[in-house]
């Protein structure tokens, strides 16, 4: 799915929008017990509930794709016969109002998710008839012929607030409110089935996770059992690492500023040009700049090697889980310098009298903990 996608069912995920008539719920504590089991229904909850109820579920398909969204796809053995594929297909044929695969879907989540908190599983079912849009992208409403039928899932923490005083405006005096369980934003969730070329696509969902450095394996595994990316902070680390290893002495300033300035180019490009499909970078991309650099061979082929072993075999990366396109950083033990990616130019490394020494343009504008200074001339050599 790509943003275009995404952004259309979500703004769809309202009470006044959608056909989802029921929220189905189960609150889960810490020892994996379920609290309780409940059904809401969407047309009698009062107005300021609802909307907070649909805002956790629109919550679960946000943020970044490729970091906090990710296409997950099943296998056709899986499509055609296989107990999760199937259980899915259940839940969105009944609209969720069986309670045994309700139960049995619950289940799989408790089993497999821990959030060293209570947590709450909420799941809806809705019927979007998809306007057809013409090629300048107005939407005829009256020209649907397509019926999207999908689930909608959000796991979000419940956590404990401390004591505090609150206002009770009867008595005009404070009091102590004592403590409240409050549900946070969702921590995980996913989308079923896809909604890809605007159209239903049970072959694939979209996963949904809050944080980029945890994927929630065990649960993509029990509801899914399909493969999923690294979280996309352990990219960025495998591809750091990666660049490290297989080319050791031609790892060097100019190539590391290279490599980040070309993703950075294309990041800006794909940006640009406004086209829906996510921007994704291949290991030829990577290749492509190594080569310009005059990495050798040796190293280049120990690259080929080592990222299909990181990554999977000639596998695709989304390129903002690979770089941070918002800043370029160096590090020593005792010092951090950060660049805007577009002026990388302003750093160079040399060795003078055989040490070795990263050297900062500073023509103008120069502070030092927010006081500014001035840089001296030049002193004349003496002799």
């Amino acid at each position: 799915m790509n943003n275009k996608e995404i952004g259309e069912i979500r703004r769809r995920v309202r009470r006044d929008r959608s056909n989802m008539t029921a929220i189905y719920g189960c609150y889960v504590n810490e020892n994996k017990e379920i609290i309780s089991e409940f059904q809401e229904s969407t047309g009698i909850m009062p107005e300021n509930e609802a909307e907070k109820y649909f805002n956790l579920m629109r919550r679960s398909l946000s943020g970044t794709i490729g970091k906090n969204l990710i296409d997950i796809t099943f296998k056709t053995a899986q499509v055609a016969d296989s107990p999760e594929h199937k259980l899915l297909m259940e839940l969105r044929s009944t609209r969720l109002k069986e309670e045994n695969l309700r139960m049995v879907f619950y289940k799989k989540v408790i089993e497999t998710v821990s959030l060293q908190s209570n947590y709450l599983i909420l799941i809806g079912c809705d019927s979007y008839d998809v306007p057809f849009k013409s090629k300048d992208d107005f939407a005829q409403v009256d020209a649907s012929n397509e019926v999207y039928t999908y689930l909608l899932c959000a796991i979000c923490p419940v956590k404990q607030t401390k004591p505090n005083l609150h206002y009770i405006p009867e008595s005009k005096e404070f009091r102590d409110g004592g403590m409240q369980n409050i549900v946070s934003a969702p921590e995980l969730g996913f989308l079923f089935p896809a909604f890809d070329n605007r159209a239903t696509n049970i072959y694939n969902a979209l996963y949904y996770t809050h944080s980029p450095k945890e994927s929630h394996e065990a649960f993509v595994e029990a509801v899914f059992n399909a493969p999923i990316p690294k979280p996309a902070e352990e990219q960025k680390k495998s591809f750091e690492a990666l660049l490290t290893t297989a080319l050791d002495e031609d790892c060097n300033m100019d190539l590391v500023q290279m490599v980040h300035d070309q993703i950075c180019q294309r990041i800006e490009l794909h940006k640009e040009s406004k086209v829906p499909e996510p921007l994704l970078i291949g290991k030829s991309d990577v290749k492509e700049v190594l080569s310009c650099c005059g990495v050798s061979e040796e190293h280049m082929a120990k690259f080929s090697v080592d990222y299909d072993e990181a990554f999977g075999f000639e596998a695709d990366l989304h390129p903002k889980n690979i770089i941070n396109d918002k800043r370029f950083e160096i590090k020593t033990p005792d010092v951090s310098i950060k660049v805007a990616p577009d002026r990388t130019d302003l750093i160079e490394t040399r060795v003078i009298g055989g040490v070795k020494y990263i050297l900062i343009c500073a023509e103008e504008d120069v502070e030092v903990n927010g006081v500014s200074i001035h840089i001296g001339e030049e002193e004349p050599a003496t002799v």
